[in-house]
């Protein structure tokens, strides 16, 4: 293998092309630090340089998603005692700067599915999802005049509701992000990364370790992960059991959507060990693309219904309030079913494809 290394002839071994993807990471990690403090950390509420405050931190997040993805993808071939020390800081980095635009995307969305809902026209109607089962769409359902009068009584102040709570957290989350930037504990996160940049601590048998193995690893663990989802429940237009569960008393996460969480996760795994094998040439998986983009849609759905069930649990609120963030609740799970249809669509449409 030395001499494979050595053949001016032979293609880069999988160790050069790993470290050459982790550094390429680990420098647009840096610029994008650069730039954050250039913009002097503002926010997507400020005025000034909030674009590209928020450019800065989305790219932030994605080169240190890529970098912890890489070294759990492909961590035999790197310093365990480092590459396990590492992990664990980008993804508590990743999730801290995350959070901020999450909740300001998820108050967006419900505020527009109320509006919807009830009929307001400050929003503007949305297009039904072309892939979306037959029937899952809330516009599916034509609603009777009593139960839209119901709702625009109520949609006013759920409305209030969502953006005192969701407001505030993403409040709290931007004071969070500001803090972490400043921590003892970003520097040091910071300080590997720019190591990473010029170094990256290969084992000794990097050079005589492929990364098709590894990467096809990561490919079996998504297709066992999908081989546990019940796509065959995803076929059906109505999942009455989450929706119980949605609004039941019980604050815990909702056990269904678990399993999808973590097939989006191995899926931007699988997505990532193809840039490193790949680089700029690697293949776009259309249908994988579609799969991820459903995935995307399933997580943001569910989110916002678990923040509407959340608020409906708000002590002393009014009935009519309380039925507007249930029918809210109800509208959100069904896009959740919606985006698990579509999944189920791209994946088996995927697997047939594949020789």
């Amino acid at each position: 293998m030395a001499q494979q290394h050595l053949d001016p002839t032979a293609g880069p071994v999988a160790g050069d092309t790993l470290a050459a993807y982790l550094q390429a990471q680990a420098t647009e990690f840096l610029r994008a630090l650069r730039q954050h403090r250039e913009t002097g950390g503002a926010t997507a509420t400020a005025t000034n340089g909030a674009e590209e405050a928020v450019d800065a931190a989305r790219a932030l997040r994605r080169s240190a998603r890529r970098i912890s993805g890489t070294l759990h993808t492909f961590r035999p071939l790197l310093d365990e005692g480092w590459s396990e020390g590492m992990r664990p800081e980008l993804a508590w980095l990743s999730g801290t700067l995350a959070r901020e635009h999450a909740y300001g995307a998820r108050l967006e969305r419900l505020l527009a599915a109320l509006h919807r809902l009830s009929g307001s026209s400050a929003f503007p109607a949305q297009a039904p999802d072309p892939d979306s089962h037959p029937g899952t769409h809330p516009g599916a359902r034509t609603q009777l005049p009593s139960e839209k009068g119901a709702l625009t009584v109520g949609a006013a102040k759920a409305g209030a509701l969502l953006e005192r709570q969701l407001t505030l957290a993403r409040t709290r989350a931007h004071s969070a992000a500001l803090q972490a930037l400043g921590s003892s504990r970003f520097h040091a996160v910071a300080d590997n990364v720019a190591v990473l940049a010029s170094e990256v601590p290969l084992t000794a048998s990097a050079s005589a370790t492929g990364l098709k193995p590894l990467a096809a690893a990561a490919e079996e663990r998504l297709r066992d992960a999908v081989s546990g989802l019940p796509l065959i429940t995803a076929g059906h237009p109505y999942n009455a059991e989450a929706l119980v569960h949605g609004l039941s008393a019980d604050t815990a996460p909702q056990p269904q959507d678990s399993p999808w969480h973590q097939v989006r996760l191995l899926l931007r795994l699988h997505r990532y060990a193809c840039e490193v094998r790949f680089g700029d040439e690697a293949p776009v998986d259309v249908r994988l693309l579609t799969a991820g983009q459903a995935l995307d849609r399933h997580r943001d759905a569910a989110e916002a219904a678990a923040a509407a069930a959340s608020a409906a649990r708000t002590p002393r609120i009014a009935p009519a309030t309380a039925y507007a963030l249930g029918v809210l609740h109800a509208d959100q799970r069904h896009e959740v079913e919606a985006a698990r249809f579509a999944f189920q669509r791209a994946w088996m449409r995927e697997t047939v494809g594949t020789p």
